[in-house]
């Protein structure tokens, strides 16, 4: 139950090219000024004990960014202070665009990629992950993507 975006919303190919850009599976670099991590937004489902996933993009400042990737192989990361990004995913099946909305990543173990968490708005998305969502609504969800090509089911 999760859906990922494999690069952020800005990311152009052409960029996969240049010198100063990188596009990995968990960070993303463009033009030496602007950073991202991989990260998830993780979705209560009511009733059945699991979660849905959504596989995001979230920039991070130049600081934050280098900090992240010091830790990344380094046990006890998890400990780290959440840091601020803007979402740089935009996720197609809310009425309303999902691209800049406010969150805190929080790092997890090596080997688990960060835990992105919305500010709480009254953003359909942000609403979801506070409240949960139904099976019907994962239903509605998996058709939306998979109808739109938008992501891949991993």
């Amino acid at each position: 139950m999760n859906y990922t975006a494999e690069a952020p919303a800005v990311w152009d190919p052409s960029f996969a090219e240049a010198d100063d850009c990188l596009l990995s599976s968990d960070q993303c670099i463009i033009r030496g000024q602007h950073y991202f991590v991989k990260g998830m937004i993780e979705i209560p489902v009511i009733g059945s004990g699991e979660v849905f996933s959504w596989g995001v993009w979230v920039s991070l400042s130049r600081e934050n960014f280098s900090r992240a990737a010091d830790l990344w192989d380094t046990p006890g990361r998890e400990a780290e202070e959440p840091s601020f990004g803007w979402l740089t995913t935009d996720l197609p099946v809310y009425p309303t665009t999902t691209l800049n909305l406010k969150t805190l990543v929080h790092t997890r173990p090596v080997g688990e990629r960060p835990f992105v968490e919305l500010e709480p708005t009254d953003h359909p998305l942000a609403v979801e992950q506070r409240t949960g969502i139904t099976l019907d609504r994962v239903r509605e969800i998996a058709a939306a993507v998979l109808h739109a090509g938008d992501g891949e089911r991993r």
